[in-house]
């Protein structure tokens, strides 16, 4: 439901300015085992042997073809199979503990055991950020993948030897919640990798599907399990899911990369000086990233303030269907359902969509639409509000990719795990905010107000990101058309976004200029 799940809500193809415009970054044009990676003007074969196939997507097409496209590159597949089926088991993971917690415990065991499955999240991200860029992240994907998946086969090994003690379900819960965040980011920090720039977009979507088909079927099947196999066997299914995502991750044709080491002479932006050393692996260079890119600043407050207004929501829906409504869990489900199958179609359809040339007018626009359709929520009729949640997921979905696929063109190389990280961190950290705030303001009886609110905080930086980026081109970063070569006046370029290009204004137009970074920080 949320935009960033994250994300959500990922290198070589890093876009860097050079003289005579932007091209691709990073190793991008070295040979691979399957060819050569894509640049910025995908003319180069792509990673894994991309070949045209018969009636072959053009750049550009939209349509399910092009959403779909990406899979025919055979580690893209490998990796989106591998990913989809851990989703899967971590959803079910989580009805199995969370059945064994009510039924080795009571209602305060479960409540325990959700904290420890969420909070090390934070914890997680701060840990696993510079791993992703000081080591392969191959190699952190698999680590990661064998930690979690000994850790939850542990429990049916207990349960041979005697009954398995709700400290144990503590401690693999937080476990999974302190590494969770690694597939995260290194999953989508390793898209450019494996497909061309022209690809990303509907890479992006995939990833999207991927993640809210095991949000949302996950919990069923494990649900489903538990009758035929029992909590346990769910936990060892899980497990072994976990095997089949570290033996994709191994399975990739790409050059492993070396470690890099802790401390070396750090250039602005984050970047190799040439013939220097690489840079640390601290947080500091991507605290300077995210303050010089007003485009990633802006994404990551818009957001944020986006998952505010999420969990606002999260709160209100079941109050919406016992109070309002006057129904029980069956209503409630029904909302859940809907919602869910409206975020899974906006996945398939933001593949579906070409990137554009202004890029971040149609995130605007669609955080702005997808912000104001809560408002529906204000109505007392039932089709109106699932109306009303159904053109927010449908929208926010779309949001949610546009952004990945240009944060995965501006961050470079070596910074972006730790970026992709620490954005979607910040993004999601305001979602427990909402909900405790949404409680509060349904104790105190004022769900009228929580709704403005909540559309307020999810609406208003959606029309911000229109107003600065109404003209703003990020076609030569998205490899949409060449980059803009203005004949006169010359066009004027922010020092704060050096990766993309303003678009011409006709003659005589007055244009007020995107407002600087300064002023995103007082808003």
């Amino acid at each position: 439901m949320t935009p960033a799940a994250d994300g959500l809500s990922t290198g070589g193809a890093a876009s860097r300015p050079t003289g005579d415009g932007l091209r691709a970054g990073g190793d991008a044009s070295q040979p691979t085992r399957g060819g050569l990676r894509g640049d910025g003007d995908g003319a180069r074969p792509a990673p894994g042997g991309l070949r045209p196939a018969r009636g072959g997507v053009r750049p550009g097409r939209a349509g399910l073809t092009a959403a779909l496209a990406p899979l025919r590159l055979r580690d893209y597949r490998r990796l989106w199979c591998g990913t989809l089926l851990s989703n899967l088991g971590d959803g079910a993971t989580w009805t199995a503990l969370s059945w064994l917690a009510i039924v080795r415990g009571d209602a305060a065991a479960l409540g325990c055991l959700g904290l420890c499955y969420t909070a090390p999240v934070i914890g997680g991200g701060a840990l696993v950020g510079p791993l992703l860029d000081r080591f392969d992240r191959r190699r952190v994907l698999v680590a990661d993948s064998v930690l979690r998946g000994l850790a939850v086969a542990s429990v049916p090994a207990a349960a041979l030897l005697g009954p398995v003690r709700l400290e144990h379900l503590y401690v693999v819960a937080a476990v999974y919640g302190l590494l969770k965040i690694v597939p995260l980011g290194a999953v989508p920090a390793m898209l450019p990798d494996l497909v061309p720039p022209r690809l990303l977009h509907g890479a992006a979507a995939l990833e999207s599907v991927s993640l809210g088909v095991g949000r949302i079927l996950g919990p069923v099947v494990g649900g489903a399990l538990i009758p035929l196999a029992g909590a346990h066997g769910v936990l060892l299914v899980d497990a072994l899911s976990y095997g089949t995502l570290a033996l994709a991750a191994l399975s990739l044709h790409l050059p492993y990369r070396k470690a890099t080491p802790r401390t070396g002479k750090q250039p602005p932006g984050g970047a190799h000086p040439p013939g220097g050393t690489r840079p640390s692996c601290g947080w500091r260079p991507v605290a300077r990233l995210l303050r010089q890119d007003g485009v990633l600043c802006a994404i990551t407050v818009g957001f944020g303030l986006f998952n505010l207004a999420m969990g606002l929501l999260l709160v209100l829906e079941p109050w919406l269907a016992r109070e309002r409504f006057h129904g029980g869990a069956g209503l409630l489900g029904v909302i859940l359902a809907v919602s869910g199958a409206a975020n899974l179609v906006g996945s398939v359809c933001a593949g579906m969509l070409p990137p554009a040339d202004r890029q971040m007018l149609r995130i605007g626009i669609l955080q702005t639409v997808a912000g104001s359709s809560l408002l529906l929520l204000l109505v007392p009729s039932l089709p109106v509000v699932l109306v009303g949640l159904v053109l927010c997921n449908l929208l926010s979905t779309p949001m949610t990719v546009s952004s990945q696929a240009l944060r995965l063109t501006r961050i470079p190389e070596e910074l972006r795990g730790r970026t992709l990280i620490l954005m979607r961190t910040v993004m999601n950290a305001t979602t427990p905010v909402g909900t405790a705030l949404a409680g509060a303001l349904l104790a105190a009886g004022a769900p009228g107000f929580l709704i403005v609110l909540m559309t307020l905080s999810a609406a208003l930086p959606g029309l911000w990101l229109v107003r600065a980026y109404r003209a703003t081109s990020f076609g030569a970063e998205l490899g949409v058309k060449p980059g803009v070569t203005p004949t006169t006046p010359p066009v004027r370029r922010s020092p704060s976004d050096a990766h993309h290009v303003q678009v011409q204004d006709p003659p005589g137009h007055r244009h007020p200029g995107r407002p600087a970074l300064r002023g995103l920080r007082h808003r």
